[in-house]
């Protein structure tokens, strides 16, 4: 039987699914945390629980990854750390889009397309933002962005991976902002998934 999620995460999140337990934010984050000190997480591409544009996913060439903005995080963060990760992926590990880290302790964002500070690797072993690209058959997948405050600079090199990532934030996370992006793919094959299956059941 899988983890369930956290009542304080429930109660953060809309339309919570088993997914949802295998966030990095549940297993890093505590009750409270979730927008402690007004710290918010948003984007003037698409509202929280918003379908993203194509522009940011693989149905166009030439995508990128959203623009992102956010408020000061609570005193005492000296650096934010951004994972995105799909909650409606197939497989029992989590589905990692997105592995950001040093960006500022501060209100400020990441522009459309911007290369943050340091990335680490998605779940197909890349340095960059994985283009949401779920089964032409499923229903939209959720794509949860996860901000955390951090009381500590991150010594990780580029090309860390979630793993490292959420053990370099154990127990240093102050605050959580959290945004979620929708997105259904409409046609295309299935081989990426078919791949990213076989490896998790190995």
């Amino acid at each position: 039987m899988g983890k369930s999620v956290p009542d304080w995460l429930s109660q953060a999140l809309a339309d919570v699914g088993e997914g949802h337990a295998r966030l990095a934010v549940a297993q890093l984050a505590s009750d409270g945390m979730v927008g402690r000190g007004g710290f918010a997480l948003s984007s003037v591409a698409f509202k929280d629980g918003g379908e993203l544009d194509p522009c940011f996913t693989a149905a166009e060439e030439d995508a990128v990854a959203p623009p992102l903005e956010w408020s000061a995080p609570p005193s005492g963060a000296m650096e934010l750390a951004l994972v995105v990760e799909d909650v409606d992926a197939p497989g029992t590990a989590p589905f990692c889009h997105w592995l950001v880290w040093g960006l500022p302790a501060q209100r400020a964002a990441l522009l459309e397309g911007e290369v943050p500070p340091r990335v680490g690797k998605n779940s197909f072993g890349n340095s960059e933002w994985l283009l949401p690209d779920p089964p032409a058959d499923d229903e939209a997948h959720r794509y949860v962005f996860q901000l955390f405050a951090l009381d500590l600079p991150l010594t990780l090199m580029p090309g860390a991976s979630r793993e490292d990532l959420i053990a370099a934030m154990d127990g240093h996370v102050l605050a959580v902002a959290l945004l979620t992006g929708t997105f259904a793919r409409e046609e295309g094959d299935d081989l990426e998934w078919e791949e990213f299956e076989d490896e998790d059941a190995d």
